[in-house]
């Protein structure tokens, strides 16, 4: 009786949807979405398979719609519509500017499709929905980044990139073979195998003075981005204790966990704060500094050296 609900019908036809997205839709990926187990979506499928619907699966791959096989316009629901106005707004000032004028033109044929309703809906919210932006994410210079690169890892194409250090402030010109691309403390970020260091390397959008695809293929076959990053999580880390005033600590939530925050305890109108920090010598030091005239270092003591180091350097600067 259960699997005659509006709910599964629901069900079936966002399946359906979900085929005609992707070329390959695996059994775990429906099941995942829906909360439901694999044996549900086996039925599923039997089911639309049943009303006619094209289906070819492969052992181990995952199900597919016969090429040339299409859905019948389809109709959004108000929730669905409100949810087009966040997506605009973020792509309008979190992307560069070609992605952005990119997605504005899909914008305007998505909306050409509402009903009369849903379009003065849409007019009535967006107009009263702003997003701001602190710092600049792409140099002025490199207007398509994200566009090129996510090109690069479509076609497995290298990049030619002009890249400006953040430590000796100058711009060199490298190879890189993109693997994805991620969003991280207020930055955008992309990952690639860098030929000139032999190795893999993250580079933030907003130094990228240049960019361009070109037509040598990858060298290797890349992992998933979740790999390197889950590595880069596993690096050496070293324990760090500190004392914060209440006042101050809760201003802190938002940036800590950047810098390997695990636990906190209340020692009477202080907050004790530990981490397994990465970065000893730039990340966690400059990043204390901010604060520090409301905080005490617990452990280690080369932290504390290297704060003394930070501010003599400072001091001299100021002389």
């Amino acid at each position: 009786m259960l699997d005659e609900t509006p709910k599964r019908f629901d069900r079936i036809v966002a399946i359906l949807i979900q085929l005609q997205s992707k070329k390959i839709v695996k059994a775990q990926e429906l099941a995942d979405r829906f909360e439901c187990s694999l044996r549900t979506i086996y039925r599923d499928i039997r089911t639309l398979e049943a009303s006619g619907v094209p289906i070819y699966s492969e052992a181990g791959v995952g199900y597919a719609l016969m090429e040339g096989y299409r859905l019948p316009p389809v109709m959004f629901t108000r929730e669905e519509v409100s949810s087009f106005i966040a997506a605009e707004k973020l792509m309008q000032k979190f992307t560069d500017p070609s992605l952005g004028t990119n997605y504005a033109s899909a914008m305007y044929k998505l909306k050409s499709v509402l009903r009369s309703a849903d379009k003065d809906y849409l007019a009535n919210i967006e107009s009263r929905v702003v997003m701001n932006t602190a710092e600049p994410m792409f140099n002025h210079n490199s207007p398509n980044t994200l566009a090129v690169l996510f090109e690069g890892i479509a076609e497995k194409k290298q990049i030619l990139l002009s890249y400006k250090t953040f430590s000796k402030e100058e711009t060199t010109q490298r190879n890189i073979e993109p693997v994805g691309v991620f969003h991280d403390n207020n930055n955008w970020y992309f990952l690639g195998y860098c030929h000139l260091r032999q190795d893999y390397r993250q580079f933030r959008t907003d130094r990228i003075l240049g960019i361009q695809k070109t037509e040598s293929d990858f060298s290797i076959e890349h992992e998933a981005l979740e790999t390197y990053l889950k590595k880069t999580e596993n690096c050496p880390t070293t324990k760090v204790r500190i004392l914060v005033e209440k006042k101050i600590a809760r201003y802190l939530a938002s940036e800590r966990k950047y810098h390997g925050f695990v636990t906190e305890k209340e020692i009477g109108d202080k907050i004790e704060m530990t981490f397994m920090c990465r970065s000893m010598e730039d990340g966690f030091p400059r990043w204390f500094l901010m604060f520090g005239d409301y905080a005490t270092i617990l452990e280690p003591e080369s932290l504390k050296t290297r704060i003394l180091e930070l501010l003599e350097i400072n001091r001299q600067r100021l002389i």
